[in-house]
């Protein structure tokens, strides 16, 4: 008796959670879970509004594609954060969504096709792309090993820096072909809004301090108000409720040169999904494995196949998704798979979308200064781990970032290349991820003693924390 009695007095302790894991209550999860759709929402509904345009659409037609991109980014949101078995998922902060990356070769596909098969000849590439995915993803994971902190460091890094134009577009007015583009009001309420953030860092702590950046998209906005620079049109254009259709816009058409197109794109979509899952590894002290990889890849490839069935587009990673929760710290998949229930809401519920979407564009630029900012930060943080103490790890870093900042310092550059090059190429993200990993195998695989190379992939394991001797 005594000793059941001592075994009451000394119960096990829980096993502790890890942060991924870990759901939080309301007071947390709600405010976390806006930060996310705040920071998603313009790039979501950024690929229908241009292909919509490029495609004819009238009001309703274009509200139909914008609701069936928000749809599916949420559907694909809660599959990645939630996971299907051992069969997809990553089970990350990880947000999936219609890519921009893919908006150049679907233009291209609009232009020359006929009025009327421009939207199902571009459906049925991404459908074949996203089959393509599902075929080739397996092997993405398997090459794991090439991706050591010092190639993630510097595809973390170009994942900041190539998307800085961004938030400095939308700073200017977001419309860079309207007369006031970078009018003062326009840099001025992104400036302030950006001042607020920094102000919420400075002096406050703990939840507030977590939530900065939503408080300071919300003040940004109140103090458009006044101006005349909050947009209240969107609320009362939009409809109640619009699921969305399938097929709405015709069958799918299968043209050769436009597969081949977007299957290149989804390479590369690939390699920066793969690479916003290797980044919030290293952000949220979780080993992303091969199969971590392959599982995301998967989760990406089903939703490129199915989307098309309801007017998405080919799906990828967001990378200012990892932003916040670089500069969050609230590293909880709940939080974003509650994220991803809302975009559902708001892909049924147009209404409730145009409310995000009142948020203008100066104050999203200065949020997003901060945002895409914090990513090159993670990136930065990573190669400062990465042995840069040995010159040949320098100099793999110098060229792959020079190869990658290419496509942001003249953009013109690759224009006389094929098609095929100029859309790998093209993306500073990719081209500086396929020249690292080039030179990572150059430097530190081939021709080297196996025991050596075992030394240097064991070292260089994500999330070991050790250097690369």
């Amino acid at each position: 008796m005594a000793q059941q009695s001592h075994v009451e007095k000394h119960p096990v302790p829980p096993v502790p959670v890890h942060p991924v894991d870990e759901k939080l209550g309301p007071k947390r999860l709600v405010p976390a879970a806006l930060q996310h759709i705040a920071a998603m929402y313009a790039g979501v509904v950024t690929p229908p509004l241009i292909i919509g345009q490029a495609a004819h659409l009238d009001s309703a037609q274009q509200t139909r594609l914008i609701a069936a991109s928000l749809l599916i980014a949420g559907l694909a949101t809660l599959l990645q954060t939630i996971g299907l078995g051992r069969f997809a998922g990553n089970r990350l902060p990880f947000v999936n969504a219609a890519s921009s990356a893919g908006i150049t070769p679907m233009l291209a596909i609009a232009e020359t096709s006929a009025k009327g098969h421009q939207l199902p000849a571009i459906y049925g590439a991404v459908m074949v792309a996203g089959v393509f995915c599902l075929a080739v993803g397996p092997f993405f994971g398997k090459l794991l090993r090439f991706f050591p902190p010092l190639v993630t460091g510097v595809v973390i890094t170009l994942i900041g820096v190539t998307l800085m134009p961004v938030p400095v577009g939308w700073a200017q007015g977001g419309d860079a072909h309207a007369a006031d583009h970078g009018d003062m009001k326009y840099l001025a309420l992104a400036g302030f809004t950006l001042v607020v953030i920094l102000l919420i860092q400075r002096f406050f702590h703990g939840f507030i301090k977590q939530i900065a950046l939503l408080l300071g998209l919300v003040i940004g906005t109140l103090a458009a108000i006044p101006f005349g620079l909050a947009d209240f049109s969107s609320i009362r254009e939009a409809p109640v409720a619009a699921l969305p259709t399938p097929f709405a816009f015709g069958p799918p058409e299968f043209q050769p040169a436009a597969i081949l197109s977007l299957c290149i794109v989804m390479l590369v979509l690939m390699t920066e999904s793969s690479a916003g899952m290797l980044a919030l590894g290293e952000i949220c002290d979780r080993e992303c494995t091969g199969r971590t990889i392959t599982r995301g890849l998967r989760t990406d490839g089903i939703a490129t196949l199915i989307g098309p069935i309801f007017g998405g587009f080919p799906t990828s990673a967001f990378a200012q998704n990892v932003g916040v929760v670089s500069l969050t710290k609230v590293r909880s998949r709940y939080v974003v798979a509650v994220a991803g229930g809302a975009l559902i809401v708001l892909g049924a519920f147009p209404v409730l979308g145009a409310v995000v979407s009142l948020v203008p564009m100066p104050v999203l630029g200065g949020a997003g200064i901060v945002l895409f900012g914090s990513i090159a930060v993670s990136g930065i943080r990573t190669l400062s781990e990465a042995g840069l103490d040995d010159s040949s790890n320098i100099i793999l870093v110098a060229v792959s970032l020079g190869a990658g900042i290419i496509p942001l310092a003249a953009p013109t550059f690759y224009a006389d290349f094929p098609a095929w090059a100029q859309t790998v190429l093209g993306s500073g993200i990719s081209a500086g991820a396929l020249v690292a990993v080039l030179l990572n195998l150059f430097f530190h695989h081939l021709g080297t003693r196996s025991t050596t190379r075992a030394a240097v992939l064991s070292a260089a394991s994500p999330g070991s924390g050790t250097q690369i001797p």
